[in-house]
């Protein structure tokens, strides 16, 4: 399933790979009021009008924005419609805090919670059964922006970047599971050459798995230096030797692209008729799972040639918004370079029937 990225693999992104249940409120949904910054958190929404627009037209009810990040695409919504409550979740707690600090305004209209985005029913579900958010409000709108943020790439201590010397972490969550070096002490070389393969590492995966784990590293630095001690300087691709190994050992530790089938499956199994389904990919593993779900969404799982008229009994439940995946323009991309390798693919739901 993973692939080559569309654009540079430590790119910035608006929001964060949301795969973590754990962190301050790991039992219960937590409104917006009372929630504090412990620190600056750096958020710019990628392709904030196009997603804007998309959601402008559903009806009156609930968007889930599984990916909050500092709460940019969710401020937006609610300020355009009145009649929209927005469920937020995210793995990471420092966005919590910085997007309801963004969102305290709006009061009981944005309710937040650390959560993966793959347990969004089970949040839903608690939310209703608490009375935070009304239960005869449906799903009108699920929002998916991949990717890592420029807070966490930012941030030393995340170890998401070859760029800055820190732990190696790449954990989402900062308390959710094993940290990439923890991963390293315990793989297998075969299973770690198959994995940076698997990223774009073809032709010198198992040179770079053998290297790093002759010294198991515990550092961004360290990481970096044993990929680059495995792949010969004339033969580096454009780019930073290590980009491809940092982005491999992240989907690793972080499971984000079985998270995102989840997720995806969980979008169309909530969302009422007339809701959509918004997500911004930012590499070709996600798009390509994106596209596929949507088609299949679409095609109601018809397994006719293309050139024939459906005869399996196929009965699509939702209908592509646009063909092709939207793309950043130029001139956005100069005002924000986190949305370079952006797209963003969006389905809405035409009738009910097995998802």
């Amino acid at each position: 399933m993973r692939s080559l990225p569309t654009g540079p693999v430590e790119d910035f992104s608006s929001a964060l790979f949301p795969v973590g249940r754990r962190g301050p409120y790991p039992g219960r949904t937590t409104p917006v009021g009372g929630l504090r910054m412990a620190q600056v958190y750096s958020h710019s929404p990628v392709l904030l009008e196009a997603v804007t627009e998309l959601l402008a037209h559903v009806p009156a009810g609930v968007v889930i924005d599984g990916t909050l990040g500092g709460g940019g695409h969710a401020s937006a919504l609610l300020e355009r419609r009145d009649d929209l409550v927005v469920l937020g979740l995210d793995r990471d707690s420092a966005a919590i805090e910085a997007a309801g600090a963004a969102l305290q305004r709006f009061g009981t209209r944005a309710v937040l919670r650390q959560a993966r985005f793959s347990s969004m029913a089970e949040v839903l579900s608690a939310s209703r059964a608490t009375g935070m958010i009304d239960p005869s409000l449906e799903v009108v709108g699920v929002l998916l922006d991949l990717g890592v943020s420029s807070h966490q790439l930012d941030t030393t201590s995340r170890g998401f970047s070859y760029r800055s010397e820190g732990p190696l972490d790449m954990r989402m969550g900062t308390d959710d599971g094993p940290t990439a070096a923890e991963y390293l002490a315990h793989v297998d070389e075969a299973t770690l050459a198959s994995l940076l393969a698997a990223n774009g590492e073809r032709r010198f995966a198992r040179s770079i798995a053998r290297s790093i784990l002759d010294t198991r590293p515990t550092s961004t630095a360290e990481l970096a230096v044993a990929v680059e001690r495995a792949v010969p300087a004339a033969l580096r691709r454009h780019g930073h030797v290590a980009s491809r190994t940092f982005q491999a050992l992240r989907i690793a530790v972080n499971d984000e692209l079985e998270e995102l089938a989840a997720g995806l499956a969980a979008a169309r199994e909530l969302l009422a008729v007339g809701g959509r389904l918004v997500v911004i990919s930012y590499h070709s593993g996600e798009d390509t799972l994106v596209k596929s779900t949507m088609r299949d969404a679409a095609t109601g799982g018809c397994v006719c040639p293309p050139q024939l008229p459906c005869v399996c009994g196929a009965t699509p439940t939702f209908r592509l918004v646009s063909r092709g995946a939207h793309k950043s323009t130029a001139e956005e991309v100069a005002r924000n370079p986190r949305a370079r390798s952006s797209r963003l693919r969006a389905a809405e739901r035409v009738s009910v029937g097995s998802p």
